[in-house]
């Protein structure tokens, strides 16, 4: 920083040249201001663009068990690397190291927002393995929503439904002996940290195995484990 220094044997300002000085300073001070206000509605941060159509890319994946929901890792774990080729893609919402089903990858940060944020009101239908039968008074708690540590769930749409012919689980599903199992079809809108699990724990009936069926209008069809494909660039969100 320059530090200005007066000329030896300048002459000092005046009483009323000094006033000048403090009104002009006042009048500098106003004019500074007014220009660094903004202006309402205004961001500091420009929004992302969106990838043009022809450069957007979706990729539907069956996640494996035992898989990160990432590229890398430094513990020489299953990644998404070992099975998908395409670069910059990124996925949009995880699923548990130890859940499987559909993972939805884009470059569109726009389409990406709208699979996860809960005001987009975008469904994930999963299709989970609980311990235990619960009823429907059990059932109704998870219609409704419960209290988990980090807040109240959103209502979910919760069904019955029979055992979905799927691939077999390596390693299988441990079962408790003389315990049955119920199959749950679980709509919800949010994507906290493995939340579905919290849910059926919440009301006595821990998840067994969970599986990701759909995201949006996009569903796991025929992919098997570790299968991924690129729709096209047309067929968006």
């Amino acid at each position: 920083m320059t530090i200005k220094t007066a000329r030896k044997g300048s002459p000092r300002p005046n009483r009323s040249s000094s006033g000048q000085f403090k009104q002009k300073s006042q009048q500098k001070h106003q004019k500074t201001g007014q220009t660094r206000r903004r202006k309402p509605g205004v961001t500091s941060k420009p929004e992302k663009k969106r990838p043009a159509p022809g450069d957007r890319k979706v990729i539907l994946f069956n996640k494996p068990y035992d898989t990160l929901s990432q590229f890398t890792d430094g513990e020489g774990r299953k990644t998404l690397a070992d099975y998908i080729p395409i670069k910059d893609v990124y996925a949009a919402g995880r699923l548990d190291r130890d859940s499987e089903g559909l993972m939805v990858l884009t470059n569109d940060g726009v389409l990406q927002a709208r699979l996860t944020q809960p005001q987009s009101k975008s469904e994930k239908t999963y299709w989970v393995q609980v311990d235990g039968e619960p009823t429907e008074s059990d059932l109704d708690k998870l219609r409704n929503g419960v209290e988990l540590k980090d807040g109240p769930t959103l209502p979910a749409k919760i069904e019955r439904m029979k055992e979905p012919s799927v691939w077999d689980r390596e390693p299988p599903v441990r079962f408790r002996a003389n315990i049955p199992t119920t199959w749950l079809s679980i709509t919800i809108i949010e994507g906290r940290n493995r939340q579905v699990r919290r849910m059926t724990a919440n009301i006595g009936f821990p998840t067994l195995r969970l599986i990701r069926a759909s995201m949006g209008k996009y569903a796991l069809d025929a992919l098997q484990p570790g299968e991924w494909r690129e729709i096209p660039a047309t067929d968006l969100f």
